[in-house]
């Protein structure tokens, strides 16, 4: 059970306000399905840590499912899945193998038994009133320098949408290595936006003559890339 004290209450709040996007993400040692593992191991893999609300439960065990049915896609994107509750390891255990009776699905990724919740509290992942003692859902995603790239958080009552989350690992590595940014809507093989240029007139020549920079640009601030032609070029 979640110790229920000012102590680890206030930790809560201060992990809560200093956890952010740009940070170096914790490290921790925990209890899993797979045996110990730390975040720290990981290092080179883009990580997905992800918290649920409970073993057991209907919204979680669709989540569970879609894991697993996608983990060949994380797995091409070089990510490493890491689930979280504070049930205890034969709780994950049973769960895991109940579902893999009824699916004949295999869990391949590690889930964290965060009985104390350290992990829990180091991440703000536990229910701020106190009044459930159980993880909340929420997603960091983690990049091979370990720093914290996204945030996300959802109710206990609605399921992540797990093309969402290769569609933003995608746009985050995408960015990361060619300096770009993604649009609103955007899906893998788009165009990408540059980034805005830097002087005066680094604007005017982007404006009068953006085909030199291999843009295309409907506002001097507001341009596009292929980087489908950036590739081809390059092999």
């Amino acid at each position: 059970m979640i110790p229920n004290n000012d102590d680890s209450t206030n930790t809560y709040i201060e992990n809560r306000e200093c956890l952010t996007i740009g940070r170096i993400a914790p490290d921790f040692t925990a209890i899993t399905t797979q045996g110990v593992i730390s975040l720290s191991q990981y290092r080179g893999n883009w990580v997905v840590l992800f918290s649920h609300p409970g073993d057991f439960t209907p919204v979680c065990t669709s989540e569970f499912i879609s894991f697993a049915q996608l983990y060949p896609e994380f797995e091409k994107r070089n990510v490493q899945l890491i689930g979280l509750s504070i049930d205890s390891n034969p709780s994950h255990i049973a769960w895991l193998y109940d579902i893999f009776q009824f699916t004949g699905l295999y869990m391949p990724f590690p889930l964290i038994a965060d009985r104390d919740a350290i992990v829990s509290n180091l991440y703000g992942m536990v229910n701020p009133d106190r009044i459930y003692e159980q993880s909340v859902r929420d997603v960091f995603i983690i990049d091979p320098l370990q720093r914290i790239r996204a945030i996300l958080s959802y109710p206990a009552t609605v399921g992540r949408n797990m093309y969402e989350l290769l569609r933003l690992i995608d746009a985050l590595q995408i960015s990361t290595e060619y300096e770009v940014s993604t649009p609103a809507n955007w899906m893998p093989g788009e165009p990408v936006i540059q980034p805005l240029p830097q002087t005066y007139d680094e604007a005017i020549e982007r404006a009068e003559d953006p085909e030199s920079f291999g843009v295309e640009c409907p506002r001097w601030y507001y341009c596009f890339e292929d980087l489908d032609n950036q590739l081809q070029e390059n092999l």
